[in-house]
């Protein structure tokens, strides 16, 4: 075991020097979260190098697993959740997990931040609450059973986790080597108390004593940090708050290309001044009228994804504490429409639990992220949701989509079988192994309801509510609650009696021979089984026009054959109400 005190004086390197740090063999783990300060130009460098059987262990995959696979340094994964978000699966990953080529071991959330917070404070293991009804105890070989011999609970035992090199990127260090990140935080801060090395890259050196002066950053000190390199937009084509927002065009490339060092090249290093203007815009800029919105007349009927949105919403009240997960668009703006409406004193927190508290305003892909910083009452990292929210059992909700969920409510976000034969593998459960039974109500969407996705048994069960008793639940310190099934046809709840999930509502226009015929298992009614109430010209207007206006919610509800063109005009919305809002036109922007 490396001893994880560092000199109290960490040096300055170039970004070059600070690659050669990183050696075959390493145990490596990656800072940021999704596409958020996610540290690009040392994963470009590191992907450059010869490198081999680099063992990663994150809580995401993503675009820097992509990279690093594309270069063949990797030679195992340890994750907990691996897509390119709104642009879909990560190709490498799923190639490389498919073929056998690089062993996989899935994680919960909660372990892999037991695991390093178990390193961290020199612990051979930490307990947690066993993920009940998930399979993920299986695939997960630093979990082991627990009966705790004072209170005689079941529980799990983590193994302690270290990190040989944590990679990541920070908006600014001080001339000590003190780090600062602004905005959410991710795991960097537990990360980074498991690791042997450090290596950060930052966007601008200040004098010692000007970090965190408002109050809104997290301070990692410099006797943490093994070494520094100055590399403004470092990030990019991802984002760093207070200096860039995500280059959304660039990282559809991306996610789109088949050389991937060659295609980052071509994208070059260069911020665009919409984005650098965009994570500094104030919050009261970013109004719905800078939108364009659909062109949709006043009197259109709603569309599915507007009446799941809304009925999703009105499950919300103003006790409400909801959570935007990993990739979750129509969640989000179901959340954001109830709080604009109904409930305005819920509690949104989004970026996993990184914006806690915040308010509610047009969903965009360019100024979200800014946004919620600036509105959030606290900004956090991941462990702190589950310290503060989740295992508290203060989460009431959180929308989820999964690829396939049973008669039971079981769902599957790891992998299914090919008809051709083999696996075809998922993005992973992230932390719903865990959160379907913290969180007061398990609520899933299936967008494209199919007898695909709604099987009788699913293969292997990511995440389920296995404590279903009201009295179980108080036992084990969550509130009892429902599990809650919304697709494009009904909405199911899962019913004690029947011992499944029984439809309870259905959508306007559809027949119950229609559900029949789409489900994979036996279809119950519920004898009181009615159709769902359409949105309101109120609702519907507002979620046109000043909660989702760029329609980023359709987006979960086409195939790939569609896909395309709804990225196009999503993305030039997108572009247009981000130019509006920093004053740009298209000509200032490319100079």
């Amino acid at each position: 075991m490396k001893t994880l005190v560092k000199p109290n004086r960490p040096p300055f390197l170039t970004l070059s020097e600070l690659a050669d740090q990183v050696t075959s063999g390493s145990s490596i783990s990656i800072g940021g979260h999704h596409f958020a300060r996610l540290p690009m130009a040392l994963i470009r460098e590191l992907a450059g190098r010869d490198l081999r059987d680099l063992r990663y262990l994150s809580w995401a995959g993503g675009l820097p697993l992509e990279f690093l696979l594309e270069s063949g340094a990797v030679g195992s994964i340890d994750i907990c959740f691996s897509s390119l978000d709104i642009f879909g699966l990560a190709p490498r990953f799923r190639r490389a997990v498919e073929s056998g080529e690089v062993p996989m071991n899935d994680w919960p959330a909660l372990a892999l931040i037991n695991a390093f917070r178990a390193r961290e404070q020199n612990l051979p293991f930490l307990p947690m609450q066993v993920p009940e009804g998930a399979s993920v105890m299986e695939r997960c070989p630093a979990m082991h059973p627990f009966t705790d011999p004072v209170s005689g609970r079941d529980m799990a035992l983590v193994e302690a986790r270290e990190i040989d090199v944590f990679l990541m990127h920070a908006a600014r260090a001080d001339t000590q080597g003190n780090v600062e990140i602004v905005g959410a935080h991710a795991l960097d801060k537990v990360q980074a108390g498991a690791a042997a090395k450090v290596l950060v890259t930052v966007e601008e050196i200040v004098p010692v004593g000007t970090l965190n002066r408002d109050g809104r950053g997290v301070v990692i000190g410099r006797n943490k940090i093994s070494a520094i390199a100055h590399v403004p937009g470092g990030a990019y084509p991802c984002s760093c708050l207070p200096h860039y927002a995500n280059d959304w065009p660039a990282l559809r490339r991306l996610a789109e290309s088949r050389d991937l060092r060659a295609t980052a090249e071509e994208i070059g290093s260069t911020v665009p001044r919409r984005l650098r203007l965009a994570a500094k815009a104030p919050r009261a800029a970013m109004r719905a009228d800078r939108f364009r919105p659909l062109a949709v007349a006043d009197d259109t009927p709603a569309t599915v994804d507007e009446i799941m949105a809304v009925r999703i919403a009105r499950t919300l009240d103003n006790d409400s504490y909801a959570s935007a997960g990993a990739v979750s668009p129509l969640g989000n703006v179901a959340y954001r429409l109830a709080k604009m409406t109904h409930a305005p004193d819920m509690i949104i927190t989004t970026l996993s639990g990184g914006h806690v508290d915040i308010a509610a305003g047009p969903m965009s892909l360019t100024m979200v992220e800014a946004m919620d910083a600036d509105s959030a009452v606290q900004l956090t990292g991941g462990e702190d949701t589950y310290w503060n929210a989740y295992q508290g059992g203060f989460v009431t909700s959180e929308i989820v989509g999964t690829a396939q969920i049973d008669a039971q409510g079981r769902t599957n976000t790891l992998e299914i079988s090919k008809p051709s034969g083999g696996k075809l593998r998922l993005p992973g459960q992230g932390g719903m192994a865990d959160v379907a039974n913290m969180h007061r109500d398990f609520v899933v969407y299936v967008p494209r309801h199919s007898a695909q996705a709604l099987v009788e048994t699913v293969e292997v069960v990511s995440a389920a509510r296995g404590i279903r008793d009201a009295k179980a639940r108080q036992a084990a310190g969550y509130r009892p609650g429902d599990t809650l099934v919304f697709t494009n046809l009904c909405v199911f709840r899962h019913d004690e009696g029947a011992g499944q999930l029984v439809v309870t509502e259905i959508m306007p226009g559809v027949s119950r021979d229609q559900i029949t015929e789409a489900t994979g298992f036996k279809t119950l009614f519920h004898p009181n089984c009615r159709e769902v109430e359409p949105p309101s010209a109120e609702d519907l207007f507002l979620l046109r026009n000043h909660v989702d206006p760029i329609g980023l919610r359709r987006l979960e509800f086409v195939g790939s054959k569609d896909r395309a063109a709804l990225l196009d005009d999503v993305l030039a919305r997108d572009r247009a109400a981000t130019l509006k809002v920093v004053g740009l036109s298209e000509t200032e922007d490319e100079t």
